[in-house]
């Protein structure tokens, strides 16, 4: 584990690279607090045995942040204050995420199937929120849960403001780019919140996946370069467009991601609902965009 002052890094496996894992964030003081349960569950166990956990502070609902909230059943468990009544219901982080959208009632069912249990459990447990922006005081450990829309219409970005660290989270820097796929996220918000992250006092900043630690100047060149993804993918939407393809056609090539996993039911659900964004940004309509499917395979 790294620690910065009093922020102990945890990771999770393979350097916190994929869902459902994610870099988790312990605040070294009285108050015993964890930022998002998404690290190594062997590792959080371990930290909760011999330092404990009381208080754990989701940025948002997605699985690869909350779904270790069930190890620590003594411990109070809050979510930023848009994202709770979704996180309420399976129904609701379906709508989120484009099921309901995408493939009806009927698809919804399917995909609540394959949803695993301990994520619907860890969401369960969810018991209220804190408040955007307001600076709480930790043990003598000051941190900001800054509004930073976009991923999630709700997500939140810890800051340190004494320490000057920031938690971009999701703001990770992989070489995917930005995501904002669930029906929740925005691309206007995304960038207008990336921008400012670069605005605060801080120069460290922690991404929940890949890397980990970047210096700012560091950060401020990745973000350049992550969010041009975004224009990039503006520019094979509208080149694919102008070819006359259908809706279909287009949410089959794999514009996000690649062609051979867009027989996974999410992704492709996510495929769909990121087009539809990027249709939106620049203006477009192609043939079958408002079909809506009822059935998944």
């Amino acid at each position: 584990m790294d620690r910065i002052g009093p922020i102990v890094i945890i990771e999770g496996p393979n350097n916190s690279s994929k869902v459902p894992f994610s870099r988790s964030l312990y605040i070294d003081c009285t108050e015993k607090v964890l930022i998002d349960s998404g690290a190594d569950p062997e590792s959080l166990l371990k930290l909760n045995k011999e330092c404990g956990i009381d208080l754990i502070m989701n940025t948002h609902y997605h699985p690869d942040h909350t779904t270790h909230n069930y190890l620590f059943p003594e411990a109070t468990k809050l979510i930023n204050p848009i994202e709770f009544e979704t996180a309420q219901s399976i129904d609701g982080v379906a709508r989120a995420n484009g099921v309901f959208q995408e493939w009806g009632p009927r698809g919804v069912e399917v995909w609540k199937k394959n949803l695993p249990a301990r994520w619907v459990k860890s969401l369960g447990l969810l018991s209220g929120t804190y408040d955007y922006d307001k600076e709480y005081n930790f043990g003598g450990v000051k941190v900001q849960f800054l509004h930073s829309p976009g991923h999630t219409s709700g997500l939140s970005c810890p800051y340190f403001p004494e320490l000057g660290v920031v938690f971009a989270g999701d703001y990770d820097m992989t070489s995917f780019g930005p995501w904002y796929n669930g029906t929740d996220g925005d691309i206007d918000d995304f960038i207008r919140s990336g921008k400012r992250l670069l605005e605060l006092d801080a120069d460290t900043y922690i991404t929940g996946h890949q890397k980990g630690v970047f210096t700012k100047e560091d950060f401020a060149k990745a973000m350049e370069e992550y969010l041009v993804i975004i224009d990039k993918r503006d520019e094979k939407v509208e080149h694919y467009v102008r070819q006359g393809l259908t809706f279909e056609e287009l949410t089959s090539i794999g514009i996000f991601y690649p062609k051979h996993t867009l027989e996974n039911g999410i992704l492709k659900t996510w495929e769909r609902t990121g087009i539809r964004k990027h249709l939106d940004r620049l203006g477009l309509t192609v043939p079958e965009a408002d079909k809506v499917y009822l059935n998944t395979k």
